[in-house]
């Protein structure tokens, strides 16, 4: 994800924000926060990995060019 990708998705969330403002309640204001924080990280999340697998317990391999299998020159 590039900077702007992640701007461009931030303020697309913009006026969801600040919609929340009119709330008079605090619980109602930090549980609509938390909604949109979430889909934001979880957007966020998903670009930078790649999409979520729809089994929550499996692992996506990851290779950093770290491995203790690979030989070294």
């Amino acid at each position: 994800m590039t900077k702007a990708e992640y701007l461009e998705a931030a303020a697309a969330r913009y006026d969801e924000l600040q919609k929340l403002n009119q709330l008079n309640n605090f619980y109602d204001y930090e549980v609509e926060f938390v909604k949109i924080w979430n889909g934001l990280g979880r957007e966020v999340l998903e670009k930078n990995i790649g999409t979520l697998s729809k089994d929550k317990r499996k692992k996506k391999p990851y290779d950093g060019g770290l491995c203790n299998d690979k030989q070294q020159s």
